[in-house]
């Protein structure tokens, strides 16, 4: 469904990268919110919690509602899935099924954050995860059912990290909230958070070193090529296996020597997580479990369903520099926070439309000198 993992250049400057994985297309928008949008989150029988953004923010989104002819979806609808915010800030929402649960009652004088907004929240009033981490003890933050997803409870966690390589996982299992910190810098959906470290335990023979020959008996046995040291690696593309090769290629990923190349190599690691379509089919009397938007189910005449990388992400959490690339693109579109400082008001462009091919240098090759 999703996998996000954190990197270091060689300069120890930090970079972020994720995908998405769902059955099906949705209307993301990418969204720059200024510093100063105000934000107001709504919880049944609690008063408004309002709070304006110190930070500008560049984030994909997606509608909380149904668009109707009466009632057209508006900036306020809009809920911050992946983002950056001018501080190198970043947040991500993660597919994870356990969240849901009952929760502990708040006083209904207290005014409560939706999880929904929790995204805009962070990005827009924080500049680290030691931040985050400290307004979140005072902050309560309650999960609201998604009529998008046929009434669930906000089945996700959440991650964030920050320009100093610090990370951390929020999570709601079966409604309690907690906040971990995330050594490893990786994440991907259930189980729980403090599982997949557990799980880690398992993976202490991992090594980036091949081991190209053995011997058996009299016989020597030698690889006819390298790359055998990642024979260990799970292949599922599980949350449980993409989880241990999210951590094995942040940990041993060569370190970029310039924030340029730092960002083509997470492009690369990403590339590892991208999953084309029918790829892994299941079918409905398998029991397979997906993440479905009411209305917008599976498409195709297709009997099955097939989870594919609706969109990649990469963040450079110095320079501020977003690139996002959905399912139907070859190439990365940029996007440079600190160029857009001084917009007073949102603006919003569809993911769809930064969709495209290769480029062609046809008339390129034409024109060069011949020898």
């Amino acid at each position: 469904m999703c996998t996000s993992l954190g990197y270091k250049d060689a300069a120890g400057n930090a970079y972020f990268g994720r995908t998405l994985e769902l059955t099906m297309d949705l209307p993301y928008q990418i969204v720059h919110f200024p510093a100063g949008f105000e934000t107001t989150s709504e919880i049944p029988d609690h008063p408004s919690l309002k709070f304006s953004a110190r930070y500008a923010v560049l984030a994909v989104t997606m509608p909380d509602r149904m668009p109707t002819a009466a009632a057209p979806t508006t900036i306020a609808d809009l809920k911050v899935l992946e983002g950056l915010n001018d501080q190198g800030l970043t947040f991500s929402l993660l597919s994870y099924p356990a969240a849901g649960g009952k929760q502990k009652a708040f006083d209904v004088t207290q005014a409560v954050l939706s999880a929904s907004d929790l995204g805009a929240w962070a990005l827009g009033q924080f500049a680290s995860v030691a931040e985050v981490k400290a307004a979140l003890a005072d902050q309560p933050v309650m999960l609201q059912p998604l009529g998008l997803l046929g009434g669930v409870e906000s089945p996700f966690h959440y991650v964030v990290h920050d320009a100093s390589g610090a990370a951390a996982v929020i999570e709601f299992d079966h409604g309690l909230m907690t906040v971990y910190d995330n050594p490893v810098g990786v994440m991907t959906n259930g189980p729980k958070f403090d599982w997949h470290l557990t799980n880690l335990d398992n993976y202490t023979f991992l090594s980036n070193v091949d081991k190209p020959s053995a011997t058996f008996g009299s016989y020597k046995a030698v690889q006819p090529d390298s790359g055998i040291a990642t024979a260990g690696l799970p292949s599922s593309n599980t949350s449980v296996g993409r989880f241990v090769r999210a951590a094995y290629y942040a940990q041993f990923t060569e370190k970029a020597a310039s924030p340029d190349l730092a960002v083509q190599t997470l492009a690369h690691v990403m590339n590892n997580f991208d999953r084309p379509r029918g790829a892994t089919i299941d079918y409905p009397e398998a029991g397979g479990g997906h993440m479905e938007v009411k209305g917008l189910e599976s498409s195709g005449s297709e009997p099955y369903a097939t989870e594919f990388t609706c969109w990649t992400s990469l963040s450079d959490l110095d320079r501020k520099l977003f690139f996002v690339r959905d399912y139907r693109s070859l190439n990365f579109t940029c996007f440079d926070l600190a160029a857009l400082a001084g917009a007073t008001v949102p603006t919003v462009i569809p993911l769809q439309k930064l969709a495209g091919g290769a480029n062609d240098a046809t008339d390129m090759l034409k024109g060069a000198p011949r020898n």
